[in-house]
């Protein structure tokens, strides 16, 4: 019996019990080689030191196999700037193509297969800036406002009065005298129309000016007062803004979409957040192709079209994927959340409004 009791200890010392229990204490990576082309051959977890059983690290949930490549790098270069891996691929086309059923399987649970929809919507949003600043797409910065107009139409005006006064010398025996005369009928219209602008921008008319309107509400006169200065400017912060607050859509939409399930107790908000940060995804993607395709030179009828069509059919392709809704039910809440998205568009725009004042 002695021999059969040290037998048995000795098993227990020496077996993956106890070598996993001792395995915490090790020194992480103590065990790992680098050959030289840039991968590790581990057999504990490179960063807690746990014993590795598996593909992934049982204690931290760290991958079993490293890189060290530049490979590895870019990898996680695009990972970490686009969210873009492995799994978009996967993720576009659903999204695309199948936006229901790709909803549903994400909130059922299939969330390691593709890319969530908050990473899918920065990556979105992200690629809009840098295309747009790419082709251009940018607000003009040059707009003029109401002193800068004026001062445009007083040189305007007194470049036509030294111009008049050139063609008024011209000789009445000269050849060119008819064109001369031809030329002075053009400037005094065109010194009428600048001086019919100049009474229209100094409120001659009676209506009130931009430079006049007040509300009663500071902070409100001081956001008008900066647009009436630098519109251009403004501008500038108001696309900026939309880039970095586009997050603010998902709280605005979730409320509206809830209310159309609001007598379904098996639809969560959690279901309907997941929904409509997917739907922003993919709108996001369609802009930029859009606008790409518009810029590129593509018919406008052609983008106008898409412009209109797409968006409503992916709603209802979605919605209808998503809720496992009939047609009907289905058509009518498409109805109803298309007219909320209006709703949801103003309540964005004096958001941006009031951070461009500030």
């Amino acid at each position: 019996m002695g021999n059969l009791g040290e037998a048995v200890s000795t098993a227990v010392e020496r077996g993956p019990v106890s070598r996993a229990a001792s395995a915490v204490h090790r020194k992480p990576g103590a065990d790992a080689r680098s050959p030289g082309d840039g991968h590790f051959t581990e057999a504990t977890c490179l960063n807690c030191g746990t014993m590795l059983t598996g593909p992934h690290c049982h204690q931290c949930g760290q991958k079993a196999h490293l890189h060290r490549t530049i490979g590895a790098f870019l990898h996680d270069l695009l990972h970490g700037a686009l969210h873009f891996d492995g799994k978009t691929w996967r993720t576009l086309p659903k999204l695309v193509f199948k936006p229901g059923e790709l909803t549903r399987r994400y909130i059922d649970g299939e969330r390691a297969r593709f890319v969530s929809p908050m990473a899918l919507f920065l990556f979105a949003v992200f690629l809009m800036f840098a295309v747009f600043q790419v082709i251009g797409l940018t607000p003009p910065t040059d707009i003029q406002t109401g002193d800068g107009v004026n001062t445009s139409l007083a040189e305007v005006q007194e470049s036509l009065v030294a111009e008049r006064e050139l063609v008024a010398q011209e000789p009445a025996d000269s050849p060119r005298f008819e064109e001369a005369q031809r030329r002075l009928a053009e400037i005094e219209q065109r010194l009428e129309a600048v001086a019919g602008t100049e009474e229209l921008l100094a409120g001659g008319d009676g209506m009130a000016t931009a430079s006049t309107v007040k509300t009663g509400a500071a902070w409100i006169d001081k956001g008008l007062d900066k647009w009436r200065t630098n519109p251009g400017l403004m501008l500038y912060k108001l696309q900026a803004n939309s880039y970095k607050f586009s997050w603010l859509l998902i709280p605005l939409s979730v409320p509206f979409v809830w209310l159309l399930f609001a007598w379904k107790r098996n639809f969560k908000a959690y279901d309907h957040a997941i929904f409509v940060t997917y739907s922003l995804a993919f709108m996001s993607l369609l802009f930029i192709v859009l606008s790409v395709l518009g810029m590129a030179g593509a018919p406008s009828r052609i983008v106008a079209t898409a412009t209109a069509a797409i968006p409503p059919i992916h709603i209802y392709k979605q919605m209808r994927g998503t809720y496992a809704l009939s047609r009907f039910s289905a058509l009518w809440r498409l109805g109803v959340l298309l007219a909320f998205v209006t709703i949801i568009v103003m309540l964005f725009l004096q958001i941006l409004l009031m951070l461009g004042a500030y």
